[in-house]
């Protein structure tokens, strides 16, 4: 495929297109070849893009004052010196994927609208009013739990709430964690709480979500919260597709009319994802559902312009599944063995990022996409709760 980095090292030339017209050290219409032992690729770039990715990168004879000139006038350009500028393969797939397509940055996003909930705690708390405090319950020590509540808490104090962490060890029985959710449901001064998942086998997790009172579910798994939000009536939403509708409506992705499959049906991400991308006041958009027993699972995301991909299995949804332009969220997060990482894993998504991002208009990368996002929308059930915006 075009793009695909396939060497250690890649080599990007800039060299002149005849015809092309000189002004001062730059050339308008010039392209850029990315080159390896095995392919040979042109692409025109924008003068910006190529001042902000390659310019920077090599001792230029392109001056200030040119580029200047060259961006007000809207031309695209490139140096017309021969020099060589030598990228590692991840700063090419880097330079690429915008080049290409838009990278969907969820850990931006979620700093924005973590500074957005900040501010508005800020006028609560001048008003007199105590912030929203949200606690958490973590039984026994799974290593992906204890990152995911480490940092709930740290989103918690970037916003302003006061948090709480209830430790169990893995051995504490049901009865003990259901008589702490009803010290919680009847505890005024804690406005949303959540149990961090998975628990133990021999805890029954579905007796746990349904104990939480739904006016404090502020992680949306209630079927109070799960049949309101079916029917489209205000309640606390799922973190997960909450974030991913807040990312297209960020990023003025059109979902009306759009022919979205999500890949995946369970009960925190596909079921309530496909909900709210079908009704009207969310994605307005006509969705199927695909899981491991459907049919022509491949023909119909090779008709979809949205793909959400939260199957569970890493680079499941590979290129040849993509259409030209589609939007692709990627909502997997696997830990796959790696020895060359101190932490012995690296993470990785449902979509093969390195040959799918080439096809897409928009792709959400692993991580740094859909995660931040998820642990952000927390944050904003938080606030509605404290503000009994949903419930009195």
């Amino acid at each position: 495929a075009a793009w695909k980095a396939v060497l250690s090292e890649a080599v990007v030339t800039r060299d002149k297109v005849p015809g092309a017209k000189q002004q001062d050290n730059c050339l308008e219409g010039s392209t850029l070849n990315i080159r390896n032992t095995h392919h040979t690729h042109s692409k025109v770039l924008p003068s910006r893009q190529l001042y902000q990715h390659l310019l920077p990168r090599t001792s230029s004879s392109v001056t200030t004052a040119s580029l200047s000139t060259a961006f007000q006038a809207g031309h695209q350009l490139v140096n017309l010196s021969t020099k060589t500028i030598n990228l590692s393969t991840r700063q090419l797939v880097n330079l690429l994927t915008q080049i290409n397509m838009q990278l969907i940055d969820g850990k931006a996003v979620a700093a924005a609208i973590k500074a957005e909930i900040a501010e508005e705690v800020r006028r609560i708390v001048a008003e007199g009013k105590r912030p929203p405090h949200l606690a958490a319950i973590l039984v026994g020590h799974d290593g992906g739990s204890e990152t995911y509540v480490k940092n709930k808490v740290l989103a918690c104090e970037a916003c302003g709430f006061t948090s709480s962490l209830i430790r169990y060890e893995d051995d504490v029985t049901e009865a003990e964690l259901l008589q702490r959710i009803d010290e919680l449901n009847n505890d005024d001064g804690i406005d949303g709480f959540i149990v961090q998942l998975p628990l133990p086998k021999h805890i029954n997790e579905q007796n746990v979500i349904e104990r939480i009172s739904w006016k404090k579910d502020v992680d949306g798994f209630h079927p109070v919260n799960v049949g309101r939000m079916a029917i489209g009536l205000p309640c606390f939403i799922s973190a997960t597709p909450l974030g991913i509708m807040t990312l297209l409506q960020r990023y003025g992705i059109e979902t009306s009319g759009k022919n979205c499959v999500v890949l995946g049906r369970s009960n925190i991400v596909g079921k309530p994802m496909a909900q709210l991308m079908m009704q009207k006041n969310f994605g307005d958009a006509t969705v199927t559902v695909c899981h491991s027993h459907s049919r022509d699972l491949v023909k119909k995301c090779q008709e979809a312009d949205i793909i959400i991909a939260a199957i569970g299995s890493p680079k499941f949804v590979t290129a040849d599944m993509v259409k030209d332009g589609a939007v692709v969220i990627d909502v997997g997060t696997t830990r796959v063995p790696d020895s060359t990482r101190k932490s012995g894993y690296r993470l990785t998504g449902d979509v093969d990022f390195e040959n799918v991002a080439e096809k897409c208009s928009f792709i959400t990368p692993v991580p740094g996409g859909v995660g931040p996002m998820t642990i952000c929308s927390l944050m904003k059930n938080t606030l509605a709760a404290g503000k009994k915006e949903y419930y009195k």
